[in-house]
């Protein structure tokens, strides 16, 4: 049976995309310890059916995995050690402000078509997967859900995600943590547009010790604006007025201006050991996952 219907129009990943992500998996460049047996191999040893190594026995250990055919060889005392599997939990946390809500497609429908991608991926894996927006609460956090079964749940809280939250960078990223304490991966999905500035949000996700990945989206209209003449601007999210005259000069003084932007971002994440990826919501998400993600390190 198929994962989602080919007759849905309005369906956040498509079967061939499912077919792509079912080979990949999600891969920290840390090491946590999992909750729940999963299908991932841990780079710690523990208790499994599929031998590792040898060490030599201390006092203390437990005598049933002394290697007794070796003591009769060598007269020593060996442990055997056995590769441990443990799932591994993945965040992904959506910017759903008024600014994400711009673009064809919108910011936030590339956010939670992205999310979905490496959801799929992560339940595929037997990892827990939790997606929540910015101004997610307590009373109403993200589900967590494990397993192939969970799909549908997981598309059905993504298409309930509505653009229009108020709350800032630094509040939401706080409040996340607040609710979430576990480690594991976290991929911040956002534009970073946020007039109190974005250090502070990244500087909490720091401090949580988790393996972040910052994904900025920009549209191709904020890339490379394409007007001209005498424009009033009116902010979506506290509807600041500007009015503008838009000319080549100006036009170029904003690529300086959102170039050097983008070039802070990447070197502050870069120097807290955050990896840090801006995308058009050109590139098709099969794309940025496949190869973009890759080469990041967080899928393979």
């Amino acid at each position: 049976m198929p994962l989602l219907p080919k007759t849905n129009p309005n369906q956040i990943l498509s079967p061939q995309l499912l077919a792509q992500l079912e080979r990949l998996e999600l891969v920290s460049r840390k090491i946590f310890r999992g909750r729940m047996k999963g299908e991932r191999r841990s780079k710690r040893k523990g208790q499994s059916v599929e031998f590792s190594d040898f060490r030599n026995y201390v006092p203390g250990d437990d005598l049933r995995f002394i290697d007794w055919n070796l003591y009769a060889r060598l007269e020593k005392l060996f442990l055997k050690m056995f590769l441990e599997e443990e799932d591994l939990h993945f965040y992904a946390l959506i910017d759903a402000s008024g600014s994400m809500n711009f673009g064809t497609p919108t910011k936030l429908e590339y956010a939670k078509q992205l999310a979905a991608a490496l959801g799929f991926i992560g339940l595929c894996r037997a990892d827990r997967v939790k997606i929540e927006t910015l101004g997610s609460s307590r009373r109403a956090p993200g589900p967590t859900l494990r397993g192939r079964k969970s799909l549908w749940q997981m598309v059905e809280y993504l298409e309930g995600i509505e653009p229009g939250e108020t709350i800032s960078l630094a509040q939401g990223v706080k409040d996340f943590c607040l609710r979430n304490s576990g480690k594991g991966i976290l991929v911040l999905i956002t534009d970073l547009l946020d007039k109190a500035g974005y250090e502070a949000a990244l500087r909490t996700l720091v401090a949580q010790s988790m393996d972040v990945y910052v994904i900025q989206l920009l549209s191709p209209e904020e890339l490379d604006p394409d007007v001209k003449g005498d424009l009033k601007l009116i902010d979506c999210e506290d509807q600041d007025i500007a009015e503008i005259t838009v000319s080549r000069p100006l036009i170029d003084r904003y690529k300086r201006t959102l170039a050097a932007f983008l070039e802070g971002a990447r070197e502050f994440c870069t120097r807290r050991g955050m990896s840090y990826l801006m995308t058009s919501t050109e590139t098709p998400v099969e794309t940025l996952v496949a190869n973009y993600l890759r080469r990041r390190g967080l899928v393979r």
